[in-house]
């Protein structure tokens, strides 16, 4: 492989504003911003807007949908139970 072809793969830190959580990867991600970790270093910091830490699934608060109930409506709407051949469509 050609070395000139590969992208610039280096540490990064990850920023999620909403939940104050950070976390230390290596990406080919750039940024201008940077930030001081806690081992000394300066990396450059990605601002995302959600993350596992903000994300209604993973911390609990998703909501759940209510199928049966989505079922309902959609029956009551349009037709409920099987329907069999009437004939309605034939010539």
């Amino acid at each position: 492989m050609q070395q000139d072809k590969q992208p610039d793969y280096h540490p990064v830190v990850f920023r999620d504003r909403s939940a104050g959580y950070a976390f230390l990867t290596r990406s080919t991600a750039t940024s201008e911003r940077t930030i001081e970790w806690d081992d000394g270093e300066t990396y450059p910091v990605v601002d995302v807007e959600i993350s596992s830490e903000s994300h209604p699934f993973y911390t609990g608060k998703a909501r759940t949908v209510d199928s049966e109930g989505r079922v309902a409506q959609f029956e009551r709407r349009y037709g409920g139970g099987a329907q069999g051949s009437d004939g309605a469509g034939s010539a």
